[in-house]
């Protein structure tokens, strides 16, 4: 039943800028301070007062439409998008309509079939509102220093069909985001949190079904669990007979599922309208042109560039430059090894398993992965030993060669010691020789097995493979 349907995806992400005060008054935007002590008349909305834009804001959600492709509008403005907001006290978020500051972009991302391209239908500036507390002793509290904060809101079209390309696609944009440095995208902080738009339609169906919308999801994890359980949701509603309504839902982390909130609002229900107190948004081309020319590399041009120069697919270079802080550290550390593409294996098989954390920190210094990398690619020691070697370089900053050379760690190469071991446990085990004799090749994987155990795991894999199939051949 599952299989006979197809999901549609569309993400709504918000990121918080960088900025060191918020949009439109001089209230500071620090994360963490005591509860209501970042907040003005202005960000309160008390009458009388008036906002004037940050222009920091403007300059920061250019820069990201830029690194995502975007068309760059001259003349945009913002607006008045009404609704009860219990957290934002004037009632009202000033937001962007019908005119936002960025356009029809997009990124790339990888998938299991290769690059797919993602659209971007828009990039707008709006204001953040406030935080509900729950508490069971004093009820709902209202902090109000998020008031105000500037966000940049990024739309997708609905070109993601699995849960695996809409976090493909969030790990790029997040990626994207941090390498132009106008949003840190901390989601445990709130600074980067997603909208989940999801239908479903039969495979092979060109009309869309009815969205539901999942808000304010802050976690990659969180975010496959809430498209799965919700597609499947849909599908066993479809396939009863039922309607699917347009409505906003709340994915809950502990159980796993969805649950209404209310019925989703069109754009009409909002009463949009031009925001009287502020100028509209006019932007030169060169200054959008100067604002570029901030940009560094980005992650797609640092990809193409590792893949040319490293070697390395296009799965691992999307891997690696999806962190900053990890694309720099490797970056150091394959320009001081023969072996950048070991490297780069070493990294994301073994390196990453040591953290949980979802930004890149590691207590390796270059120069010291690097030996490893060098003592590994030239034989001195055989990729089981380099990676004991990584956990022991993880917790303790010691030198890689004189650890080898103190330990005896060093790889055994010498073809006729590696024979002399082999041939004894071709002795000692009749019953695999038996079996290998019967056609079961698998069986010489008990004799290198029993060789690895008497050498301490320092003969060499390859030499070891190639001299125990040899031998088993004569038997």
């Amino acid at each position: 039943m599952i299989k006979d349907y197809e999901m549609v995806i569309g993400l709504e992400v918000h990121m918080e800028l960088a900025t060191e005060t918020k949009i439109f008054c001089s209230c500071p935007t620090t994360f963490g301070a005591a509860p209501n002590t970042h907040v003005c008349p202005v960000c309160m909305g008390l009458p009388g007062t008036l906002p004037v834009l940050n222009g920091k804001v403007v300059e920061y959600a250019i820069k990201a439409g830029l690194a995502t492709n975007c068309k760059i509008a001259n003349f945009s403005k913002e607006d008045r998008k009404n609704y009860f907001y219990p957290d934002l006290p004037k009632a009202y978020q000033i937001s962007q309509y019908d005119l936002p500051l960025c356009e029809h972009g997009w990124v790339d991302i990888e998938t299991g079939d290769g690059a797919k391209r993602i659209g971007i239908t828009r990039i707008h500036i709006e204001e953040d509102a406030g935080k509900l507390v729950h508490d069971d002793e004093h009820g709902t509290m209202i902090d109000c220093n998020r008031c105000g904060v500037p966000l940049i809101e990024i739309v997708s079209e609905p070109d993601m069909r699995s849960a695996e390309e809409a976090e493909a696609y969030l790990r790029k944009l997040r990626a994207t985001i941090l390498y132009t440095g106008v949003s840190d995208c901390k989601m445990n902080e709130g600074s980067m949190r997603c909208d989940v738009n999801l239908s479903i339609r039969k495979k092979g169906a060109k009309e869309f079904g009815t969205r539901t919308e999942m808000k304010n999801i802050n976690s990659f994890k969180f975010v496959v669990k809430a498209i799965e359980y919700e597609y499947k949701r849909q599908v066993e509603a479809v396939e009863k007979g039922e309607t699917i309504v347009q409505e906003t839902r709340r994915f809950d982390p502990d159980s796993g599922k969805t649950f209404t909130m209310r019925t989703k609002e069109d754009a009409n229900d909002y009463r949009y309208f031009p925001d009287p107190d502020l100028p509209p948004i006019v932007t030169a081309d060169e200054t959008i042109a100067a604002y570029g020319r901030d940009i560094p590399e980005l992650p797609d041009v640092r990809k193409a560039r590792y893949i040319k120069e490293y070697g390395l697919s296009a799965h691992d270079g999307e891997q690696i430059t999806a962190d900053r802080a990890m694309a720099d550290w490797f970056e150091t550390v394959a320009g001081r090894t023969k072996f950048p593409k070991l490297a780069a294996n070493m990294l994301l098989s073994e390196l990453l398993r040591l953290t949980d954390s979802e930004e890149f920190v590691c207590p390796i210094s270059a120069e010291k992965m690097a030996a490893l990398c060098d003592l590994n690619g030239r034989d001195v020691i055989n990729s089981s030993t380099a990676k004991k070697l990584l956990v022991r370089l993880w917790n303790d900053d010691v030198d890689p060669a004189a650890v080898v050379e103190a330990e005896q760690l060093a790889q055994i190469n010498d073809a006729a010691l590696l024979e002399s071991e082999i041939r004894n446990a071709v002795a000692a085990n009749p019953k695999s020789v038996a079996d290998y004799k019967k056609g079961k090749k698998a069986a010489a994987k008990a004799i290198v097995g029993q060789v690895m155990k008497v050498t301490g795991g320092r003969a060499n894999p390859v030499k070891l493979g190639e001299l125990t199939e040899k031998i088993l051949a004569e038997e």
